[in-house]
């Protein structure tokens, strides 16, 4: 399945724009997406944390991704 995911951040750094269209298999967890995402980008696993968000709600690992979930990448936020 394709899907857009929208990234922030310094995601949006690491992906190197601010959407990222990625093809995912069939059937693929937020895990699953996670390891594609630290496979082709290795930069992330050099991160603190990396949420992902599917339509507005902190996701788990778990949790499958359809095709028209909204995905968001959500890299440690700092600030004071």
């Amino acid at each position: 399945m394709k899907i857009t995911i929208l990234a922030f951040g310094i995601a949006r750094d690491i992906v190197g724009g601010s959407t990222l269209d990625a093809e995912l298999p069939e059937t693929c967890s937020v895990g699953g997406l996670r390891e594609i995402l630290f496979s082709k980008y290795p930069a992330f696993q050099n991160l603190a944390a990396l949420a992902i968000a599917l339509n507005a709600e902190y996701a788990q690992d778990d949790q499958m991704i359809d095709a028209r979930d909204e995905v968001v990448l959500i890299p440690p936020v700092s600030g004071g």
